[in-house]
């Protein structure tokens, strides 16, 4: 995971010591985590200490197996929430090729929004997501084609998609401009 932020650091440190939480609440191992989530024990005890940047597939997988939303690993108590773009927290995918911006990172309910960006002549295949999870994008800028099960649809500037991520699905960047999509998660978890 490349975080981009004022303070990256910090932001490691906030999601080790969310995790460690959530893993004890749910009175688990490092071991039993480990063996949930497919994570080394290890890599699960660095992250806990603030002391490894994990990548987004790492996210999704210990995300899944305590079967809360992504964000619950970024977890913030404010009563009003304020999202910028090109603000914040920024998570950026393997190859630098999709970033992801949280808009809102409390996680008290089971929805999370992203703002999305693709860049140009790129794809993204996301990890899969939590069990009877709706995903609904918005494509904000630019054209796109996003791939579910073995169906193709290419959605323009304002078009939106709805489908469940119990089967496969990513996203194709075949043009020259960078694509933004608002993307809402819907956990049935």
């Amino acid at each position: 995971m490349n975080l981009e932020t004022e303070d990256p650091k910090q932001v490691v440190l906030q999601v080790g010591a969310v995790l460690k939480k959530l893993r004890k609440e749910k009175r688990l191992s490092l071991e039993d985590l480990s063996e949930l989530s497919g994570v080394s024990k290890l890599t699960l005890g660095n992250i806990e200490r603030g002391e490894t940047n994990p990548t987004i597939g790492m996210l999704w997988k210990i995300s899944k197996s305590l079967s809360i939303p992504l964000m619950a690993l970024f977890s913030t108590e404010n009563n009003v929430n304020l999202s910028r773009a090109g603000e914040g927290l920024r998570i950026v995918g393997d190859g630098n090729n999709w970033a992801i911006e949280p808009i809102f990172q409390n996680t008290n309910n089971d929805m999370e929004m992203y703002r999305a960006y693709l860049q140009p002549n790129s794809s993204y295949h996301p990890e899969k997501h939590h069990h009877n999870t709706t995903e609904l994008a918005t494509i904000m800028s630019g054209t796109i084609t996003i791939n579910v099960n073995n169906d193709s649809y290419i959605l323009n500037q304002y078009d939106s998609i709805s489908f469940s991520t119990d089967g496969t699905h990513s996203y194709a960047n075949h043009t020259n401009d960078v694509v933004v999509l608002h993307i809402i998660l819907k956990y049935g978890i």
